[in-house]
């Protein structure tokens, strides 16, 4: 067995084990053109990689079938969470369906590809840096990652609001049938919870959400109020709790790793065209998330 594998825990029994790489990657934002060009040009070196997608690939179902087909091409597997963005009711779209019947909707869709999702059988990654266990999570946001000082909900929207900062979700993510968002984002954590405590105990996890599961990367927000829109603090001890190897997650289009108890977080979104053209490093390349210690290093400086 190669250094950068976990031991198998007894009576689990593992897929045959390959020479790919877990890459990932986030937050196309496939509406826009250059980012489109960007997709086009994604692929990898190896046919034994997989793909994590983990969010915002676009907003309307067109845009996201098209985009998650091509990456199922070019890749060995491909798993994908939903992001806000994926959730909103784009008036543009011909699809109008609304909160959990868009999700629906969108599951059938990546079905029909072979796209893993959260509502699949969590698949086990017994390549480069396995065996340990893929979860696709979707776990909403409860307006918990709250500013100083607010009080309530409502009172950190209202903050929010004074600041001028007003995410788009209130106008386009509707949580029906739930009577709010954050409902929806309770009853996704309880059935979240389920699945994880079900795990074999002592496989490794790697937990995928789009919203990050801790609040330590909203610290360095640009405008701290948006941080009510980005995730929940029921899920802080989850890295913990389900043995991560490693946390992959979007939204902020801050791509950066972190680590919280030993245990790497990486953000890795792409963004808009404004965010990745001001970065160093060319934009689109999926970050490898198991395997050799020195070569995930290294591909991660943006």
């Amino acid at each position: 067995m190669s250094a950068n594998h976990h031991p198998t825990p007894r009576g689990v029994v593992l897929p045959p084990a390959h020479d790919g790489r877990l890459m990932a990657i986030s937050d196309l934002h496939v509406r826009h053109e250059r980012n489109r060009d960007i997709v086009r040009d994604l692929r990898t070196d190896s046919p034994a990689d997989w793909l994590v997608v983990a969010g915002d690939v676009g907003e309307t179902v067109s845009d996201i079938e098209s985009t998650l087909s091509v990456l199922r091409e070019r890749f060995a597997q491909v798993v994908w969470v939903p992001g806000n963005h994926e959730l909103w009711t784009d008036p543009g779209d011909p699809v109008q369906l609304r909160g959990e019947s868009k999700y629906r909707h969108l599951l059938d869709i990546c079905r029909r590809l072979d796209v893993i999702t959260p509502e699949d059988p969590y698949p086990v990654w017994n390549g480069q840096g396995g065996p340990a266990v893929i979860a696709p999570l979707f776990v909403l946001y409860d307006y918990s990652f709250r500013p100083p000082g607010a009080y309530s909900k409502e009172h950190a929207l209202r903050l929010a609001d004074e600041a001028g900062v007003v995410c788009t979700d209130e106008f386009l993510l509707h949580p029906d049938p739930y009577p709010t968002r954050e409902a929806w984002c309770r009853a996704r954590l309880t059935l979240t919870r389920e699945r994880l405590d079900a795990l074999p105990p002592g496989l490794p996890t790697v937990l995928v959400n789009h919203f990050p599961l801790v609040r330590d990367p909203t610290r360095v927000l640009r405008y701290p109020e948006f941080a009510l829109w980005c995730g929940t603090t029921e899920t802080a001890d989850w890295h913990r709790r389900y043995r991560a190897a490693a946390v992959v997650y979007g939204h902020l289009h801050i791509p950066r790793t972190i680590h919280c108890d030993g245990v790497p977080h990486h953000e890795v979104s792409l963004g808009y065209p404004r965010e990745w053209e001001r970065r160093a490093t060319p934009p689109g390349r999926p970050v490898q998330i198991l395997g050799n210690a020195a070569a995930v290093a290294a591909a991660r400086t943006w």
